[in-house]
């Protein structure tokens, strides 16, 4: 090739370029044109290659013209790709763009679970009263489940619960009656709590009965106390959760671990007919002393110190609380139904 033809073929290419380049808009067809240039087996290159051909003396001039043609197309293919990238920027920007004068998709709002309001309530109205919530395993063994609380293995109480037994000794717990013992056993009194949790019996699911429930028990040991503060911490009970125009009344009850143990039932005052109960009185949980024995087993001294314990049922306090008729409503996830509350 001679020096003429190599400068021929070098205007030939930058013909090409001009027509070629007028069609790359996406940053792929930039590439393309790039490789079809640029590349092993670009244009530029195989112009680069006929170089050996010319005369010795000829190279030094026809070099400077090929690095010209390069540094063009170079220079060129950069400011397209430059543009390339600012026209998808500003595309991608436009379809990204959001008018913010659209009213918004409705999003529904969750909530907390009925029980858990009520446990969140209750455990709120006792902790302004002082106490603190403890709580403990799920899991339990056989001892803190039954035997410290003065229910042995051969005693008439345990027909009351069918349990969940996992191995030899160990069991769902029946009630959170275990976490009042764990909590008398690792400090002296005074203890002021309340135990919220859920609890396993095998009773057949039902309108009033869940294998699974929840339950929040009240403990208070220290010097002095009587049935006198267990009646007004009931009744503080009472007019904070339920509001004004209710009446409590206490009867007698029996619990292997509280001596004496009652029965707390309330109704509206003056309400004539009869509900659940004669006379409209419900019943909403079970309360006494702590049974000498149960403070003895902690190593609490019963001649010195004395305590009374109450527990409820959530779900019982959730099905007063709004009318209720079905526990198994609270455990079927059905959103029509938690969304009432």
């Amino acid at each position: 090739m001679t020096p003429e033809e190599l400068q021929a073929r070098c205007e030939e290419v930058r013909k090409e370029w001009a027509e070629a380049s007028t069609s790359a808009h996406d940053p792929a067809a930039v590439e393309a044109l790039r490789v079809s240039f640029l590349g092993r087996k670009g244009s530029v290159t195989a112009v680069f290659d006929a170089l050996r051909t010319l005369p010795p003396e000829a190279r030094a001039g026809a070099g400077k013209l090929l690095n010209a043609l390069k540094g063009e197309i170079t220079s060129a293919l950069e400011g397209l790709q430059a543009e390339v990238e600012r026209e998808a920027v500003g595309s991608r920007l436009a379809a990204e763009r959001h008018d913010f004068t659209l009213p918004g998709k409705w999003r529904p709002l969750g909530r907390l679970h009925p029980l858990t309001q009520v446990r969140r309530e209750i455990e709120d109205i006792f902790m302004k009263l002082g106490f603190d919530v403890a709580s403990g395993p799920e899991m339990e063994t056989d001892y803190y489940n039954f035997e410290a609380l003065a229910i042995p293995a051969d005693h008439p109480a345990r027909d009351d619960w069918d349990s969940f037994y996992i191995e030899e000794g160990r069991l769902l717990r029946t009630h959170t009656s275990p976490v009042q013992i764990r909590v008398m056993k690792s400090q002296p009194p005074p203890v002021r709590i309340v135990c919220p949790g859920r609890c396993y019996r095998r009773d057949n699911p039902d309108a009033t009965h869940s294998p699974v429930f929840h339950q929040i028990e009240l403990l208070w040991v220290e010097k002095g106390l009587t049935m006198a503060h267990l009646k007004w911490i009931l009744g503080e009970f009472v007019r904070a959760f339920f509001g004004p125009g209710y009446e409590m009344r206490i009867s007698a009850d029996f619990f292997p671990f509280t001596e004496p143990s009652a029965q707390v039932h309330i109704r509206r005052q003056g309400q004539a007919r009869a509900t659940h109960h004669a006379g409209g009185w419900l019943e909403i949980m079970g309360a006494g002393m702590v049974a000498p024995a149960v403070l003895t087993e902690v190593g609490y001294n019963p001649e010195e110190v004395t305590g009374f314990a109450f527990g409820l049922g959530v779900e019982r306090m959730a099905m007063l609380r709004w009318g209720v008729e079905d526990i198994r409503l609270f455990f079927q996830n059905d959103v029509r139904f938690l969304s009432q509350f």
